[in-house]
């Protein structure tokens, strides 16, 4: 078999480089301009090599019962990671990916083409946009992991936002967001108070480190109008490589504090992060 070489590419947002990983066979790192996307092996579609990928695919594991189909709308796209989990972990799952750079897709479908029968649907469409079009009720989970480089884009930060995501899921249905932050936590209290207004449960997943204020990183969120099964979430998450914590209840009210709901006009991007903290290659 040929070595696998590195492939880079102009796409609409930026250079999108694809990585092999030299100790899996058929498994790369996606970055856009040199901030890490996805990584994805085609072999173990179930590996999520990325520690916040991972705190995602726990939460998919506890939502339904071991194999059970669900109907997963995804907001970014990457290199697919997380379609292709749960096609492998949920045969049958249907699959919508919103994804806004066209550029990106394709290299994506040429260089790690998805399983055939997959049940993923690609869309290149602006996240939010794509979100106020898709029909109410109509997502079982709803996951948004849109990064423009390194940072949220603001039109997707704002309560109203939160509102689209709330309509087109089921009345159990579940939305799981990736963020980043650093103390004094500005961003991820604006979100989570956003949710708040929206949502009855919401639960915060991240390291113990960044919790404490020690340092910029990823922080999962999830929001429904039913109760996720937390202690199932806790205990996959303190037996990860990098363990996380699990808030839930008045200890994410008490991380909210003061902080109140954005509005459209008033709506930021996530913040910057600092140098070296995602960046790779």
């Amino acid at each position: 078999m040929s070595e696998a070489i590195p492939v880079t590419r102009a796409v609409d947002h930026g250079t999108a480089k694809l990585m092999p990983d030299v100790d899996r066979e058929r498994a790369w790192l996606l970055t856009v301009d040199g901030a890490p996307q996805s990584y994805v092996d085609l072999d173990e579609p179930t590996h999520l090599e990325f520690e916040y990928a991972r705190r995602l695919g726990y939460v998919l594991d506890v939502l339904a019962e071991e194999g059970r189909a669900l109907d997963v709308a995804h907001l970014g796209g990457g290199a697919l990671t997380l379609p292709r989990y749960v096609a492998a972990t949920r045969p049958g799952s249907r699959q919508d990916v919103a994804e806004a750079d066209r550029a990106l897709l394709e290299l994506v479908v040429e260089h790690l083409p998805l399983p055939e029968g997959s049940g993923v649907a690609l869309h290149t469409a602006d996240a939010r946009a794509w979100l106020e079009a898709a029909p109410a009720d109509s997502a079982d989970v709803l996951i948004a992991d849109v990064f423009g480089g390194s940072r949220v884009p603001a039109h997707l930060t704002s309560l109203a936002c939160a509102r689209e995501a709330e309509r087109v899921l089921r009345a159990d249905g579940v939305y799981l967001a990736n963020l980043a932050d650093a103390a004094p936590f500005g961003f991820l209290r604006s979100q989570l108070a956003n949710l708040a207004a929206v949502f009855e449960e919401l639960v915060l997943i991240a390291e113990p480190g960044v919790l404490r204020g020690r340092r910029f990183g990823n922080a999962v969120v999830v929001a429904s109008h039913r109760t996720v099964d937390t202690a199932a979430l806790a205990r996959r998450t303190a037996a990860d490589a990098f363990p996380a914590r699990v808030e839930h209840g008045p200890a994410v009210r008490d991380f909210i504090g003061a902080a109140r709901p954005v509005h459209d006009p008033d709506a930021v991007p996530s913040p910057e992060p600092p140098d070296g903290a995602f960046g790779i290659g």
